[in-house]
């Protein structure tokens, strides 16, 4: 038992292993759920679980930014703020790109495999959605990119591209608002 305890430990210590051990226990519940059934079927479905989760990642990482990072970052100590432009802000990013990529790819594929139901609720949700991720990538990533120093700017400018990404950041919050009422409704009103 000691021995399982270790491995689990282990495992749930590295990010890679924890979202390798969650893959594997879904497989598994695939396998035991619908081993009788498994089809071209499931093409829909699984793809609509790889939208959640990349929406959960993509929407998550949203929040933060706009409940903790953005609200907070003012209030630190100037000797910590090195530590948000340099290792945390870079890394979350990195993650909200892609899986607002990621969200807007399965999306895509769950339309294009006829299991969305297409209704203007839905429809609605999507351009949302696109709206989003285009923000996410064209404005925000390239706003931040100057604002962190990744990319070679002046103060001014560092302050003009740092405050044009939170905007665009806090529009996308808006509008995650009715996204997601319509994404999670879709198939309730129709």
């Amino acid at each position: 038992m000691e021995d399982i305890v270790k491995k689990l430990t282990s495992t749930l210590e590295k990010l890679y292993g924890a979202l390798g051990l969650g893959t594997a226990i879904a497989v598994a519940l695939l396998i035991l759920l619908h081993h009788s059934d498994i089809s071209a079927g499931y093409i829909g479905p699984f793809f609509t679980f790889l939208h959640v989760i990349s929406g959960v990642l993509w929407i998550g990482l949203l929040y933060y930014f706009n409940f903790v990072q953005i609200p907070t970052a003012p209030k630190l100590p100037a000797e910590l703020k090195p530590a948000i432009g340099k290792f945390i802000a870079p890394e979350a990013l990195f993650w909200f790109r892609w899986a607002a990529a990621s969200t807007v790819a399965t999306g895509l594929i769950i339309f294009a495999s006829g299991a969305a139901v297409i209704n203007n609720t839905i429809v609605i949700g999507a351009i949302l959605g696109l709206i989003m991720a285009y923000n996410v990538w064209f404005l925000i990533w390239p706003n931040q990119k100057i604002a962190l120093g990744i990319t070679p700017a002046d103060d001014a400018a560092k302050a003009k591209s740092a405050r044009l990404a939170m905007l665009v950041s806090r529009t996308n919050f808006v509008l995650s608002i009715p996204m997601l009422y319509c994404m999670v409704t879709a198939r309730l009103v129709g």
